[in-house]
């Protein structure tokens, strides 16, 4: 017998390479997913790559469930969650977008839009880690590095919604490796995914007999790659992975000191890597970590795709939120 699914709402994952598409059920089972290029170069160009998929999703794949409640988008940099407003992509590329009432109106759903990690951090608080844990971090590690940091069970938000901005904390206070933000030593530039290609393409000279590619043009040397290197004991590749490693304990280990969690959770590409995971456990101090019941781990949720549950839930927020209003006015 065919289950018969009467509600979902039409999720979007907005990633620096990718842009993830997918059909989510309350329960966070995700139901259809596409994956479509994107384009990050301004607000503008993101929002119209995401229309363009959305409507291509509907197309070729399709929408299974009878009734679709709302759209949900994560995005990446400063999102105004309770108005809907889109404020900053990245520092000094800011332009201040209307998301919701843009997709309401052109698709007649409700919209709810979040942080594509803040997105994630909110799922595994419903669906994950979430339902041992009241103080948790989810360590996103992917093209760039940020956090979400539940509190007594509840997301820290910021004043400017600009929490969890991690990528930019100082984890090698004599590092030469200079960041956008303008300080030196951020643990984005050592230990992303992005971080570790620089690191290779900065180093490589040093290293002549590496086996790592050179990629062209605007192609990345990818993480996996490096890692796969390393453990067949490439000089170039040891020297990158362990000071990626090394950054990110450091980087662990200061979180754990500013919140006090139970529980840190890993995502994004680059800590999926088991061999990788293992390096940055081993530079974890058991003084500094002994009061984390669960360090480093996976997520608990029936998806890997925990981002795009993530914005399936704004989607559901969103939703409540606006018959909640209707009610009030009815």
């Amino acid at each position: 017998m065919i289950k018969e699914i009467t509600e979902s709402v039409l999720a979007v994952d907005l990633g620096g390479t990718s842009i993830v598409v997918g059909e989510v059920t309350p329960g966070g089972e995700v139901l259809g997913i596409k994956s479509y290029p994107s384009d990050t170069t301004t607000q503008s160009f993101a929002l119209a790559a995401i229309m363009r998929a959305i409507d291509d999703y509907s197309l070729t794949i399709g929408l299974q469930a009878e009734k679709q409640l709302a759209i949900g988008i994560g995005l990446v940099g400063r999102v105004d969650e309770q108005r809907g407003i889109w404020i900053e992509i990245e520092p000094g590329k800011t332009e201040v977008l209307d998301v919701r009432g843009i997709i309401e109106q052109r698709y007649g759903l409700i919209c709810g839009i979040d942080n594509d990690v803040a997105c994630a951090t909110k799922a595994e608080q419903q669906f994950g880690w979430g339902k041992e844990s009241q103080n948790f971090i989810y360590l996103n590690v992917g093209t760039g590095i940020a956090a979400g940091v539940v509190a007594e069970g509840q997301y820290v938000n910021g004043a400017s919604f600009n929490s969890g901005e991690i990528g930019h904390m100082v984890v090698s206070m004599d590092s030469d490796v200079a960041c956008g933000c303008g300080r030196k030593g951020c643990v984005e530039r050592i230990a992303s995914g992005l971080g570790l290609h620089e690191r290779v393409t900065a180093l490589r000279s040093q290293y002549p007999g590496t086996v790592l590619p050179e990629p062209a043009g605007s192609e990345r040397v990818a993480a996996e790659v490096i890692f796969e290197a390393a453990q067949s004991g490439d000089e170039l590749a040891l020297k990158v992975s362990e000071d990626a490693a090394k950054a990110l304990a450091a980087l662990v280990m200061n979180l754990v000191r500013v919140s006090d969690p139970d529980t840190i959770v890993l995502g994004g590409g680059v800590v999926k890597n088991n061999y990788f995971a293992g390096r940055v456990r081993s530079y974890l101090n058991p003084k500094t970590m002994r009061f984390v019941a669960h360090p480093l781990v996976q997520t608990k949720q029936a998806t890997t795709e925990v981002g795009l549950a993530g914005a399936a839930l704004a989607g559901w927020r969103a939703s409540q939120r606006h018959g909640e209003e209707m009610k009030s006015h009815g």
